[in-house]
């Protein structure tokens, strides 16, 4: 799912390139139908998106935080309301202080803890486990559907303690699914810094009194 998004962002951007440099847009009309063709992994349920279709086991209607780049990225293939969707289903199911659970809690597979030997933390890697680089995308997320730059700073503010938990002035790799959420993995993570970085600079230029400084 998360690579139809990609792909319709990038169709977008070429489209708004091609304009800027007086060519022809060969984009716009691709792009277009990205987004028709997007409509399919809406979940009936209004739960957001599926994360697989058409896959070998038919469709994947496991809840996971890929949806959420479908909101998150400067160009959407969703409609406003649906964009709302998926925000909401990843608040509720996905979201902890330190970002997005790779799995929802509840499903079979979920692991609420990373540990074990290699092959049980391997087999659970993206069964459950935070990842910390997904709150910045979060962030962004939540701003584009309430435009509440304070709100959505708000949400990366936690970081701060994972910064002094994990690894000393830097953010690590993934937390638990469960409470108290106990960093884990590689304790510096450079897309971890960077998506929360990125995010906080972006909602700080969208509204610069926003706290979270």
């Amino acid at each position: 799912m998360e690579i139809n998004a990609l792909w319709h962002n990038a169709l977008c951007i070429m489209a708004e390139f091609a304009a800027m440099l007086g060519e022809v847009d060969a984009f716009s009309a691709q792009a277009a139908a990205a987004r028709v063709g997007f409509t399919r992994f809406l979940r009936p349920d209004g739960q957001g998106l599926y994360d697989v279709i058409d896959g070998p086991d038919g469709v994947d209607d496991l809840i996971r935080p890929n949806q959420i780049f479908a909101v998150s990225l400067p160009h959407s293939p969703l409609t406003a309301c649906d964009q709302r969707r998926v925000v909401e289903t990843c608040r509720r199911y996905l979201l902890t202080s330190y970002g997005l659970r790779s799995l929802a809690p509840g499903s079979t597979d979920y692991h609420a803890r990373y540990a074990g030997d290699v092959r049980q933390r391997d087999g659970g890697y993206h069964q459950g486990p935070v990842w910390g680089w997904l709150l910045g995308h979060f962030a962004l997320a939540a701003y584009r559907v309430t435009g509440d730059a304070d709100v959505a700073v708000a949400l990366l503010v936690p970081m701060r303690d994972a910064m002094f938990d994990q690894g000393l002035g830097t953010i690590g790799e993934i937390f638990d699914g469960d409470a108290p959420h106990d960093p884990r993995g590689a304790p510096a993570q450079a897309w971890s810094v960077a998506c929360t970085l990125q995010a906080w600079h972006t909602l700080r230029g969208a509204h610069p009194d926003a706290e979270g400084s």
